[in-house]
């Protein structure tokens, strides 16, 4: 059994409810459960409960044991003065506040339905890709879908709360914090910390001195990926690594080193040496980038801000040393597109949090629905079971349902997990 089945059934207060009482005798009347708490402190906050002749207004916390309360050290913590009902499956011992008073104690082990606690036992023993795997598509679509809606906007927040810590450590600099993000998502899922790590290195204060010339940009980005340690036979790489020198002994900077970077298994156009030079030309062709991204309304406008045209050099190459046939290295749409989801739209979401101006925020969830669905081995296999995407808004809903929900077996806090247990 575990704590979640208890937070479940008393939030939507599925136990038997005749003949409430404490286990000290005292009847109790739930006028309302309180607001369940996901952060730190009691489980429901600003309960409202009729224990006895009295009306208490306060907090709520619940155990398996009510031995349990000791062992989390409750009984010294003054942050649960304010508890006015012990809710356990099983009161082992009684329990004390901090200032020496018992709490009420509601005992839960015959209330909760058994077939309920068997059908939950079932859902978080089972071994399917998701839990309701085979009861998934039979749940209606419109529970499906305002859920989705729901996953959606969790997804973007999550990932603005990120953002608002690295904001915060960056003293408020958006235009730097976009950069480092930029950069990350550069890197994609396999080399995304290290382009995090070389934003950190050669700040965007730093290229900006540099603006005007591409090839001291590289040299910069480059040098700091540490990917320029060479030997090398070709003449650019060799002029690089001439640049890179005087300018890191200018700058006193500290490369990264090398083994941070993996190529392995990596298609040419996602090395991250052709990811570089794309990050620095776009970066050298565009001035004020952030705020032009900011300001673009409509994907085409994203996707012609990332039109970048590299230098000869990238023509012929994916890596340093290793000439290839002459191609046009431009980033996808693709591509384009999950930089987009990945750091544009939570920028977007942030910033109209912060300026107290929704547009932005709308902005954000339009262009997401106006995308194309990621594809990706978590959508297709959510297809396969009858979960289909029609835009990057619902693919990010489904990342964040199998992410947050399922592989964590939040069945109770979920939609669909709700709809499976109340038809048992």
């Amino acid at each position: 059994m575990k704590e979640d089945l208890l937070h479940y059934a008393w939030r939507l207060q599925r136990f038997n409810r005749t003949a409430l009482q404490t286990t000290t005798g005292e009847p109790i009347e739930i006028l309302h459960t309180g607001t369940y708490n996901t952060h730190a402190g009691p489980d429901f906050l600003h309960a409202r409960i009729r224990i006895g002749d009295a009306l208490w207004a306060g907090n709520v916390e619940m155990h398996l044991k009510a031995s349990d309360w000791l062992q989390h050290g409750h009984q010294e913590d003054r942050a649960y003065d304010n508890v006015i009902l012990h809710v356990v499956m099983e009161e082992d011992t009684p329990v004390h506040h901090a200032r020496g008073e018992r709490i009420p104690c509601l005992e839960m082990k015959k209330r909760i339905p058994q077939k309920l606690a068997a059908h939950y036992l079932r859902l978080l023993s089972n071994e399917d890709w998701i839990a309701c795997e085979q009861q998934f598509p039979s749940v209606s679509e419109l529970t499906r879908n305002l859920w989705l809606e729901r996953l959606a906007a969790e997804r973007l927040e999550q990932k603005a709360h990120l953002i608002a810590q690295q904001l915060e450590q960056n003293k408020e600099d958006w235009e730097e914090t976009f950069y480092h993000f930029l950069a990350r998502s550069f890197g994609a899922r396999i080399n995304a910390e290290p382009f995090m790590m070389l934003a950190q290195r050669c700040p965007l204060l730093l290229l900006r001195k540099h603006r005007h010339s591409l090839f001291q940009m590289e040299a910069l980005l480059f040098g700091q990926s540490g990917l320029l340690a060479g030997p090398f036979e070709e003449e650019y790489p060799q002029q690089l690594q001439k640049e890179y020198r005087f300018l890191r002994r200018k700058y006193k900077l500290q490369p990264l080193p090398p083994q941070a970077w993996k190529f392995l298994r990596l298609r040419p156009a996602n090395f991250p040496t052709l990811r570089i030079a794309q990050l620095c030309t776009l970066l050298f062709q565009t001035d004020n980038l952030f705020s032009k991204v900011m300001a673009a309304l409509s994907m085409a406008e994203v996707e012609n801000i990332f039109e970048v045209k590299l230098s000869n050099y990238w023509w012929t190459h994916y890596t340093f040393d290793k000439a290839s046939e002459k191609k046009r290295k431009a980033m996808g749409r693709d591509a384009v597109h999950l930089i987009f989801i990945n750091t544009i739209a939570p920028f977007l979401f942030l910033y109209g949090q912060r300026r107290g101006e929704e547009k932005y925020q709308e902005r954000s969830l339009e262009l997401l629905e106006a995308t194309r669905p990621e594809s990706n081995a978590v959508i297709r296999r959510w297809k396969a079971i009858g979960a289909t995407a029609d835009s990057a808004f619902q693919t990010q809903a489904l990342l964040q349902l199998k992410n947050e929900y399922c592989d964590r077996k939040r069945c109770l806090e979920c939609a669909v997990g709700n709809v499976v247990l109340q038809r048992e």
